[in-house]
């Protein structure tokens, strides 16, 4: 148990959860100051976990279906097809998501 919690991976989103927060704390502050604030953090997080979210699934996709193709070779054409129109689905669904994220609010 305790092992687990100095891991690589456990600290490694400590570290990220921390410096966000910091620098959100940062921009806020000199947005209540009166000023512009110097730092918008909202939509470049969000594009990063859309981007994220999108290459985990599209990597989980294709190790399945190379793995189902190694399976059985004999309906690999069909596996190939099913995969290409999953991952367009999954691109569409990311450049909307993107789209949304990206937009200004000014």
């Amino acid at each position: 148990m305790i092992r687990s919690l100095f891991s690589f991976r456990t600290l490694s989103v400590v570290a990220a959860v921390a410096l966000t927060m910091f620098v959100a704390d940062f921009a806020s502050a000199q947005e209540a100051a009166g000023g512009r604030s110097l730092i918008n953090l909202t939509s470049a997080f969000s594009v990063a976990v859309v981007v994220m979210g999108a290459a985990y699934g599209i990597s989980k996709l294709a190790a399945a279906a190379y793995e189902s193709m190694a399976r059985q070779p004999e309906v690999a054409g069909n596996i190939q097809t099913a995969m290409i129109i999953a991952a367009a689905l999954i691109e569409g669904f990311t450049f909307y998501a993107l789209f949304i994220c990206s937009g200004k609010t000014n």
